[in-house]
């Protein structure tokens, strides 16, 4: 026993070296050296010390998943010692903390007001508006990859498509953003649509291949049409909303002095903020809904097995393009807001960086769960905007909480939910992850 012991913890130094070796002749380039900008002109800044602690964190992540995770008899959940939640208990978290969100979301903008002010306020409720859009992008991606099971890698590119139609239409024909927003959710449902009919027969990688292709096409074409889109300069002066035709102006006529208000520029982020709120839960209350009807169990069908599925009855054709086309009908009400928000879009804004956070919002919290998504949102989005000062240590802090979430939790932070429809009462409340198939058809 005791000379096992010994032969897994050699082996375990060996091969955490081993990685240590890797990163240090990765990290060398990425991190240890940095250009500057002189008086002379570009000099290199050596930073080893960064290198060091880097090549130090992999060597102990790297020994710690050996000697007790990959080489261990225990299964994981014994030797985290209980921090993995129970199917059950998992369960009961999940139905506490949704309308322990719901409040607080609602709540939000005058508990800020009262704790810091208008002018303290304003950065948080800015970040509250962005990470309530990645939210409603997440559980727009959550129907294609979560439910339906069509692994999705090119969602930006509805997304984009949103946020061009409200600003090309409120550019040349003068629409308001009440008249756009539908319309931009009809012109992305028909790009799904479009994308959805040459990915008919492909699965799996084959799938993400194409929907990542697909949203390329569209950030070029938006880049080279430079006539129509504006090319890398993007598109400016888009028109603010207004609120049932009061403008957030100074003055007469303005949202200040029809309520007999003091103008403060902060009553146009408390309105985008609902604003935004109201289209995710909107999201949400329909995501759930279809989730019960015949087209959400033919969803979840295709998801566990597309062969079954398709000798049921199911036309498998709908059923993938109802998937495509109501994810991006909301994807295009999210890139309208954000066209508004901004007041500036350009390709740049709709990268595949996006595809990348978005598609990682919903796998962390959990494929099929929208609680999940909501929290996977709030640590990804808002966790990085508060450490934004080391950005150049943002993405290797994201691959590493990646690693940490599957292996602590392969499933997402949320890895039970309840099913549409069960036999057995006493599983009606919640079905382990484990048990179906997810990101397959």
């Amino acid at each position: 026993m005791a000379a096992q012991k010994q032969d897994l913890l050699a082996g375990s130094v060996k091969d955490a070296a081993v990685g240590a070796l890797v990163a240090f002749g990765l990290f060398a380039m990425l991190i240890g050296m940095k250009t500057d900008v002189s008086i002379g002109g570009l000099s290199i800044e050596y930073r080893w010390s960064a290198v060091a602690i880097a090549v130090a964190v992999v060597f102990v992540g790297r020994l710690a998943l050996n000697l007790f995770v990959w080489k261990s008899e225990k299964p994981v959940t014994a030797m985290l010692g209980g921090l993995v939640p129970s199917q059950s208990s998992a369960s009961r978290f999940g139905h506490l903390i949704t309308p322990v969100l719901f409040v607080l979301a609602v709540v939000l903008p005058f508990l800020l007001m009262y704790f810091l002010g208008s002018r303290g306020s304003r950065q948080y409720l800015d970040l509250a508006i962005l990470v309530t859009t990645y939210v409603m992008l997440g559980w727009g991606l959550n129907i294609v990859v979560g439910l339906a099971g069509l692994l999705d890698l090119g969602y930006v590119a509805f997304y984009a498509v949103g946020a061009y139609s409200y600003a090309l239409l409120a550019q040349y024909f003068g629409f308001s953003f009440w008249l756009c927003l539908p319309l931009a959710g009809i012109l992305a449902a028909f790009w799904g649509i479009i994308l959805g009919f040459p990915v008919l027969r492909l699965r799996g990688d084959y799938l993400a291949i194409v929907t990542l292709a697909f949203g390329e096409i569209i950030r070029v074409v938006l880049l080279n049409w430079y006539e129509f889109t504006g090319g890398p300069n993007g598109l400016s002066g888009i028109p603010r909303p207004s609120f049932f035709g009061l403008e957030f102006e100074r003055g007469e006529g303005g949202f200040a002095d029809f309520f007999g208000l003091e103008f403060n520029s902060i009553h146009r982020i408390i309105f985008l903020y609902y604003l935004i709120l109201v289209m995710a839960l909107l999201t949400n209350f329909v995501t759930m809904r279809l989730r019960k009807l015949p087209v959400g169990r033919a969803w979840e069908a295709l998801r566990e097995d597309e062969i079954a599925c398709r000798s049921l009855g199911i036309n498998t054709t709908n059923t993938k393009l109802t998937a495509f086309a109501l994810g991006a009908m909301f994807g295009g009400f999210a890139g309208s807001f954000f066209a508004t928000r901004q007041g500036f879009i350009s390709p740049e804004s709709f990268t595949f960086i996006e595809s990348a956070v978005i598609l990682a919002i919903v796998v962390l919290g959990g494929l099929g769960s929208q609680v999940g998504v909501v929290i996977a949102a709030v640590v990804m989005i808002g966790g990085f905007e508060f450490f934004r000062q080391f950005e150049e240590y943002r993405m290797l802090v994201f691959g590493l909480l990646m690693v940490v979430i599957m292996v602590w939790k392969p499933r997402g932070l949320i890895s039970t939910r309840a099913p549409s429809i069960a036999l057995d009462r006493k599983k009606a409340k919640g079905i382990s992850a484990d048990l179906v198939q997810e990101g397959h058809g």
